[in-house]
């Protein structure tokens, strides 16, 4: 049986006995542990050249040799110190200017086995090893922080002079709408309605926002767009008036005729939108936007809090100023010609042009052959190039001083995967040496190692080691909701087994501030997901979203959120309540006035919690216990412990935790300081006993329990 196999399946470690080669030594496998956090690297990003120590821990008097093996060579560790339960082993080792690699090997007797990121292993597998890349380090101020995304236009309206009016353009087939009803639900194929959230009307809830407390506001799309999800960038060196500040209103809506037809020119249909050209070009409006976004961020920052904005350049919109499809700046003063309009165009190279079809040429590459969705021709333009590195600086750089960047499909950028790790090589040298301390979190599906060498990304958007995961052992459900497995669905071991394996494609600097979330403007409301029902509002329709949901399943997620690892991004509303399927359902308006107060309390009692000990933020983590419909995993550093326990079954079950694996003594005293279940949720404090380093909990169904080390030992 593999070594992995028979850990897991080992209960009560502590009266578990592996005999060696049929001596009397007891060796305790469970004991083992190593990673990057500050108890076992020292200092955990160090710089190029430096002397970096490595610790290892084992049960007390258990091994009789460690070894450090890393790039070749095979290092004994020596044995420092000990507590009442452990042996600390320690190598200090010079790091060169590359990335080192690295592993323990341990002997009990005659009997060797591995350490590396998977943990306990009977032979050695390189892809699980751990690694140090010189200087690299990922910002303080992200590590556990709490991130709230907002999809600006369904978040306030707080400036209903800049709102976007019926046909003020034309946009993929139809004129735009002006929503009246903020609470209705997005139209199927909505990407042209306009809800008339926008910067003012963040501002005006900042308010809200800190009493949640939220420390970094994520930011979807700001730049001037014709959609209101604003992933089709028109102009990256302004914010979109609509959202910002409109101040010159001059012109006119496109017309109907008698039987409500739209009247446009079929080849230019936003030639006669003048009064769009004047919102979107007119540089009195748009100053005046970037203007109203620096107070923003200054007010933003006056309070303790950041911004990060959405950075979308492995594309841009067919109303992009530098192609101009619809011959909005063709005519518009102190604008170039656009790459559609004429082949002399100074843009011509900034697009893959497939045909030599000018004026008003058609014939280019889309991202995914969507011609909305020009795709950025880098390869072939240096100036390209530099162009969008000057926006990456200009936007963490002042007056504007924004935080950083999540950057939109990031590993499609550029026409080859030698070409994407140059580009967002030389993205991160600008914004750094613009502003050191700015996040680069990049939105990635799959394995991120390449991109996470200390050279590109800070992180990710954590799908693999995160969400996946928890929304499969919670509700069943895929992430859009488009697939239903049973098989998932409070299985232990495949929520460890995947978290354990996504886990190790980060090193611990980048996991401490990947953005975990349980929703986003990409997938279905995690709230709807507990209904563990297949579908789409093309399918069931929007209602259908609302009902089933189960809101005690979504409290244990929320839970696991503020425990684990990295940094707990809400996305906005799902701490109110609302429902969605996924796109564009997930992108409803926050329901003002309608708020679910109880989960809203919720989160600012978790957030309350996750803010008030530092090893949620950069503690280690441990996998303790998983059975059929029940984790346990554990937070711990030199100075706290702390235990959580999720019981997703509908049955009450009493476990058996073996919390000495954390470092708490075997007799001592641990406090609840937290517990949902079908009941509600309660702060109030609960005692037990931990007798011979296990703590007996009694679970009620369907609840979460975080419990805490009192240091109160006989």
């Amino acid at each position: 049986m593999d070594l992995n196999v028979r850990l897991a399946q080992m209960s009560k470690p502590l009266k578990t006995q592996f005999y060696i080669d049929n001596l009397a030594m007891i060796f305790n496998p469970q004991a083992l542990f190593s990673d990057g956090t500050q108890m076992y690297r020292n200092p955990v990003d160090p710089k190029e050249n430096e002397y970096v120590t490595i610790r290892f821990r084992a049960g007390r008097e258990n091994l009789d040799e460690v070894y450090l093996i890393y790039d070749g060579e095979r290092c004994k560790m020596r044995k420092i110190s000990n507590d009442r339960m452990f042996d600390y082993y320690e190598s200090s080792i010079q790091l060169g200017t590359e990335r080192m690699e690295y592993y323990f090997e341990i002997h009990c007797g005659t009997f060797v086995c591995y350490y590396n990121s998977m943990g306990v292993c009977d032979n050695v597998e390189n892809y699980y090893n751990f690694w140090i890349t010189p200087s690299f380090s990922t910002p303080d101020w992200a590590k556990g922080a709490i991130f709230y995304q907002i999809y600006i236009d369904r978040f306030y309206n707080g400036d209903r002079g800049n709102d976007v009016e019926d046909d003020e353009y034309f946009y993929i087939g139809e004129g735009t709408t002006r929503v009246k009803d903020w609470n209705k639900y997005p139209a199927e194929m909505g990407v042209r309605e306009f809800y008339g959230g926008d910067i003012t009307g963040v501002m005006k809830k900042l308010d809200y926002l800190q009493d949640l407390g939220v420390e970094v506001i994520y930011l979807n799309p700001v730049f001037v767009s014709p959609s209101n999800h604003k992933y089709d960038i028109q102009d990256y060196d302004y914010i979109d008036p609509h959202i910002g500040r409109i101040v010159k209103d001059e012109g006119e809506l496109l017309k109907r005729g008698e039987h409500g037809e739209l009247l446009y020119d079929a080849k230019h249909p936003n030639k006669r939108a003048t009064r769009y050209i004047c919102r979107v070009t007119d540089k009195e409006n748009l100053e005046a936007s970037n203007q109203l976004f620096i107070e923003f961020v200054e007010e933003v920052h006056r309070r303790g809090m950041r911004v990060i904005l959405d950075g979308v350049f492995n594309h841009c919109g067919s109303f992009n100023k530098w192609l101009d499809r619809e011959c909005i700046y063709e005519e518009a003063p102190g604008y170039a010609k656009g790459a559609f309009v004429s082949a002399e165009s100074p843009y011509h190279s900034y697009f893959k042009f497939l045909e030599n079809t000018w004026p008003y040429n058609t014939d280019y590459d889309g991202w995914w052959g969507h011609d909305t969705l020009p795709k950025l021709n880098y390869e072939d333009s240096r100036e390209l190039f530099e162009y969008v590195l000057e926006i990456g600086r200009k936007w963490v750089s002042p007056p504007f001083n924004v935080d950083g960047w999540r950057l939109d499909v990031a590993a499609d950028l550029g026409h080859s995967d030698e070409y994407n790790h140059y580009f967002w090589r030389e993205f991160r040298k600008a914004v750094k040496e613009a502003n050191p301390n700015a996040i680069i979190l990049a939105e990635h599906y799959g394995d991120p190692t390449s991109w996470l060498q200390g050279d590109q990304w800070d992180t990710v958007m954590n799908y693999d080691a995160f969400m996946e995961p928890i929304t499969w052992f919670l509700t069943g459900v895929e992430k859009h909701s488009d697939e239903y497995r049973g098989d998932l669905k409070g299985n232990a071991d495949a929520f460890f087994g995947s978290m354990r394996h996504a886990m190790t494609r980060f090193c611990t600097q980048s996991l401490q501030v990947a953005m975990n979330e349980l929703s986003n403007h990409d997938h279905s409301r995690f709230l709807t997901r507990t209904n563990s029902r297949v579908g789409r509002t093309n399918s069931c329709g929007p209602e259908a979203a609302n009902e089933g949901v189960d809101k005690t399943v979504f409290r244990l997620g929320v839970m696991i959120q503020m425990m684990w690892p990295g940094a707990p991004t809400i996305y906005y509303g799902d701490e109110a309540g609302l429902c969605g399927w996924t796109d564009p359902d997930n992108r409803r308006a926050y329901p003002w006035g309608h708020e679910d107060m109880d989960l809203i309390d919720y989160h600012k009692a978790l957030i309350r919690l996750h803010k008030e000990y530092q090893v949620i933020r950069t503690g280690s983590i441990l996998f303790l216990l998983g059975e059929y419909n029940l984790i346990s995993f554990g937070r711990f550093d030199e100075d706290d412990k702390i235990v959580v326990v999720i019981n997703r079954g509908e049955e009450e079950r009493q476990v058996n935790i073996p919390v000495w694996r954390l470092g708490v003594a075997y007799q001592t005293r641990m406090a609840r300081l937290f517990i949902t279940n079908r009941e509600g949720y309660s702060d109030e404090m609960k005692m037990y006993e931990v007798d011979n380093g296990i703590i007996h909990v009694i679970c009620p169904p369907v609840s979460g329990i975080v419990i805490k080390d009192i240091g109160d030992a006989y």
